[in-house]
């Protein structure tokens, strides 16, 4: 039997039928890019929110916290064990950030406070490396080393802008990362807490001198990062719908690489960094294989540092 096509789109799809005269639908390369493209901010603002956790905390202690992976890692089980009881999804997502801002006040005040003024620069990524194992031992302790699965939080519906197909998830995580990334951004540009937290990234001998309280700017400091943690937690876990005790180790990773990227201590650099590696780790999965989304993506990073070595906007905790 002849086989027939009617484009229903010309940037979207072709139906056809099959030699036995069923439909088929094939979807077009710009409508797959685009649809990949949408996919990737979504991953990467998840990403971002993680990245900035770094940049702040190394923005203001010229420190890296090496077990920042894993208080994203608890935020996102905070935030299964409020779904599982029964809580809202913004409850939920709210629950965690508070749950993973403690544990960042705490992770202060225990690995990084008591060596921050003595010692070498290894000592606190040590301490920090201890804290991660622990935090790891304890979640395996409480909830089992095997993948648990996280509850749908919202009904499956689909909204088709032509082009593209958006789902409820994806719209909510996206808008829920930029809108997290805005109210930091205006935080640090126009709230005296922010620019106190600039004033000490800057140099915190003189914002002593200025009147600054140096050490409540830095807990603030691990309270915001870790919150943003705990929210990338519960959307990724949203998105892939499971967690594992682990699974903070490879965000944890990708959270440092996309730091480098956009520049160490640049917050906007942070944001942007998150969402290119977002699009190029879906963009290989959708053109190359799923095995290779972290080697590609880690590979793009090396490459743009390579031509700027200090990263996409450069360094230091900048707001623009």
């Amino acid at each position: 039997m002849q086989q027939s096509t009617a484009i229903c789109n010309p940037v979207s799809c072709i139906v056809a039928q099959d030699q036995i005269g069923r439909e088929i639908q094939v979807i077009s390369s710009r409508t797959m890019f685009a649809q990949q493209l949408v996919n990737g901010l979504m991953l990467g603002g998840a990403y971002a929110l993680v990245a900035i956790g770094y940049t702040l905390i190394f923005g203001v202690l010229n420190l890296l916290h090496l077990a920042h992976g894993e208080v994203f890692m608890v935020g996102a089980y905070a935030g299964l064990v409020l779904a599982l009881a029964g809580f809202s999804p913004w409850a939920t997502l709210a629950g965690a950030m508070l749950a993973a801002a403690a544990l960042g006040v705490l992770v202060e005040r225990v690995a990084f406070r008591p060596v921050r003024n003595r010692g070498s620069h290894v000592t606190p990524l040590i301490t920090t490396i201890a804290v991660g194992l622990v935090l790891q031992h304890v979640v395996v302790k409480i909830f089992g080393a095997e993948p648990v699965a996280f509850p749908a939080p919202f009904a499956s519906a689909a909204l088709d802008l032509g082009v593209v197909t958006l789902t409820t998830l994806q719209l909510i995580i996206l808008g829920t990362s930029v809108v997290l990334m805005v109210l930091l951004e205006l935080f640090l540009r126009s709230t005296p807490t922010g620019m106190a937290i600039r004033a000490t990234a800057e140099n915190q001998t003189v914002a002593g001198l200025m009147g600054i309280n140096v050490s409540l700017a830095i807990v603030i400091t691990f309270a915001i990062a870790s919150a943003l943690a705990g929210a990338a937690g519960v959307l990724l876990a949203w998105n892939f719908t499971g967690l594992s005790p682990f699974f903070g180790v490879k965000v944890g990773l990708k959270g440092l690489a996309i730091m480098l990227l956009g520049g160490l201590g640049n917050v906007t650099g942070a944001m942007v960094g998150g969402l290119v590696i977002g699009i190029v780790e879906v963009m290989s999965v959708a053109y190359l294989a799923s095995s290779y989304r972290d080697a590609f993506a880690f590979a793009v990073m090396i490459l743009i540092l390579l031509v700027r070595p200090t990263g996409l906007f450069g360094a230091r905790l900048q707001t623009g």
